[in-house]
């Protein structure tokens, strides 16, 4: 579980230039993959401070996030209350969701399943509360990748580290969670995480993703 500290200082990295871009790779791959309609009811799984969550809610879905931190919650429901969305934040297990069968019209989790050690029945209860018809999609820190050594090896040498218990997943791994109904999987986030601000652009992105390997995996299943 995320300590308070952490969770009070989540979202500064966003702020930087290298976070603020980074998350507009991942955002624009995931909605890419998968753009909800207007008024869709989905699940944002893993949905930390929320801000995923939000961007969903602009677009006019109506969004449940669950997370296990309280500390995260607190934050996400201010920040959605503050903007008046239409998002609710509860406390709960992804292995053990308190929702029905076939519940959702679809499903996020991104930047969650890097902390989930039994990847498997985590995806198979997110299938479970989604609606026939409805699609999954998870976004991942990539185990083989510069950023993922990296946070590898910050997790190994400070224990107070959220990555000191992280289970980074490989594009192998991604893709056996359920390779009948995957749809898609792509790949983002090729910039280094020691790029300078001037390295900061799409044209760069584009060069990079020639010859590295992509820092964060994009999957999307869909249930029959």
């Amino acid at each position: 579980m995320f300590k308070n500290e952490i969770a009070n200082n989540y979202d500064s990295w966003y702020q930087t230039p290298l976070g603020a871009f980074v998350d507009l790779l991942e955002t624009s791959t995931a909605l890419e993959l998968f753009s909800p309609a207007h008024d869709l009811h989905i699940l944002d799984a893993g949905c930390g401070t929320g801000n995923f969550s939000i961007k969903l809610c602009k677009m006019g879905c109506k969004v449940t996030g669950i997370d296990i931190s309280q500390d995260m919650l607190v934050i996400a429901q201010k920040k959605a209350s503050q903007e008046r969305l239409n998002a609710s934040f509860h406390k709960m297990d992804i292995y053990h969701l308190d929702f029905p069968d076939n519940y959702f019209d679809g499903i996020y989790s991104m930047a969650a399943f890097e902390f989930i050690h039994h990847p498997q029945d985590a995806y198979n209860e997110l299938y479970r509360v989604l609606k026939p018809g409805g699609k999954l999609l998870i976004g991942a820190i990539h185990k083989n990748s510069a950023w993922g050594r990296m946070y590898e090896q910050k997790g190994q040498q400070d224990p107070s580290s959220v990555f000191h218990n992280a289970a980074l997943k490989t594009t192998d791994e991604m893709l056996s969670l359920d390779p009948d109904h995957l749809l898609a999987m792509r790949g983002c986030v090729y910039i280094p995480p020691d790029a300078v601000e001037q390295s900061l652009t799409l044209e760069e992105e584009k060069r990079l993703s020639q010859t590295s390997e992509p820092a964060f995996i994009v999957a999307l299943w869909y249930k029959p």
